[in-house]
């Protein structure tokens, strides 16, 4: 009997929270009704290449357009080269691999702008000597992202399985990616043992549905059904499926 109703309390507990992150998602997100005239413009927040000559590595991501964006985000890594002119983006688009076509789009899009509506943030920065050769493996990893043709919105694989997987092959961006990125811990070829994404600890997953990982950059985190629960004690922060990260933000 006391073992019913610890598990009982503990259900209610999921489903409030799950709740309260759920209710601060839906104020932060703007639902976009029709995608042909979302915005995609640039937001600023790129340097210009114009202005920088250096080789920059950046990761990205906005909430996923229409009402997945309530649970979700969209993530992609812009790259530039030493003396490039122009930032070459790396992304997954789920409506080429639905189509028969390579999910992986590689285009100079604005490594900045707006996804259908939704601003940007930066959630890796990184520049200087050594990012050149950095570029190279970033585009290595994505030419052996194993499902070019596959793509599913929960748990995945989708565009967040594809940013994991460069992120892993680089672990010098040492990148935390939100518990608003599902499909992050979608662990490539069935696998059930991993690095962490930013390569500073590890991780168990099953397919993406159940896990645990335990990290230097990313804390502790708890995935339940594709929904991440989680601690950050280097920036003190709470992890929160739907709101995402409460606390101290990545920078």
């Amino acid at each position: 009997m006391r073992s019913w109703k610890f598990w009982r309390r503990l259900g209610v507990i999921f489903v409030l929270v799950v709740i309260g992150s759920g209710l601060t998602a839906f104020d932060r997100h703007q639902v976009h009704a029709d995608w042909r005239t979302a915005s995609r413009e640039p937001t600023g927040i790129a340097p210009d290449p114009a202005n920088v000559s250096e080789a920059i590595i950046q990761v990205y991501g906005a909430r996923a357009y229409n009402w997945r964006g309530y649970f979700g985000i969209h993530t992609w890594v812009a790259v530039k080269p030493t003396d490039a002119e122009r930032f070459t983006v790396y992304e997954v688009m789920g409506w080429r691999a639905y189509r028969g076509g390579d999910a992986v789009v590689m285009s100079s899009r604005p490594a900045d702008g707006r996804w259908y509506g939704a601003a940007p943030e930066i959630l890796a920065d990184i520049r200087g000597d050594g990012v050149d050769e950095m570029i190279e493996r970033v585009h290595a990893a994505a030419e052996s992202y194993p499902y070019r043709e596959s793509y599913t919105v929960w748990p995945g694989p989708n565009s967040n399985t594809f940013t994991a997987h460069i992120a892993r092959a680089v672990p010098e961006l040492q990148l935390d990616l939100p518990p608003t990125a599902i499909g992050k811990d979608y662990l490539p070829n069935g696998g059930v043992f991993a690095m962490a994404p930013s390569g500073t600890g590890v991780q168990v997953s099953l397919f993406g549905l159940l896990g645990v990982m335990g990290a230097l950059e990313e804390g502790f985190e708890l995935n339940v059904l594709g929904l991440t629960f989680g601690i950050d004690l280097n920036r003190p922060a709470l992890k929160l499926p739907l709101a995402g990260r409460i606390g101290a933000q990545n920078s």
